[in-house]
């Protein structure tokens, strides 16, 4: 059963307890590691010491956090924070998508990988048709060709690469 300060909260409720907690999770988890992080020295002024101001901003977002959370209309989950996390879960997904691009490129090599990944994220974002899954594969080429033959990025080559015979390694780890 809602309760009168529950009713006449205008806002939108999905997801903000999840929000206040993560956030005093967060903080606390970090002002807990502040003495590792920071330093305190010795014959420096107070206001001048490299912990003084993180621990104050720190301070602030621990406490402001719970005060954020005490002072919250309700504090049940609901089906609508549920969804609201699932959402959140899936922005994440794609980081996970980008660090295992970037942990494969050095074994694989930029073009093997590129040519990996992103017909797969095509694939991810729902177009499942073989026109989208050539036309994934024309733009990593494009893309692998731009970067480092005109723009001329300097990418490590891939440890695949040191299986090929000589000439044909120096290509592909200068090229590709």
């Amino acid at each position: 059963m809602t309760t009168e300060r529950e009713r006449r909260f205008v806002g939108p409720r999905r997801g903000q307890l999840i929000f206040a907690l993560g956030f005093l999770a967060v903080s606390a988890l970090l002002l807990s590691q502040i003495t590792g992080q920071t330093t305190w020295v010795d014959k420096t002024a107070f206001f001048a010491q490299p912990r003084f101001w993180p621990a104050i901003g720190l301070g602030g977002m621990v406490l402001l956090g719970a005060l954020h959370l005490r002072k919250m209309p309700w504090r049940r989950f609901t089906a609508q924070d549920r969804d609201e996390l699932m959402k959140w879960a899936r922005v994440i997904e794609f980081a996970g998508w980008f660090m295992a691009y970037v942990l494969l490129v050095p074994v694989l090599g930029y073009l093997p990988a590129t040519l990996i990944f992103v017909p797969l994220l095509t694939r991810r974002m729902g177009y499942r048709g073989p026109r989208m899954f050539w036309l994934s594969i024309a733009f990593a080429l494009v893309v692998v060709v731009v970067f480092k033959t005109f723009l001329s990025v300097k990418i490590p080559g891939g440890m695949i690469y040191e299986y090929l015979p000589g000439g044909l390694r120096g290509f592909f780890i200068l090229y590709l």
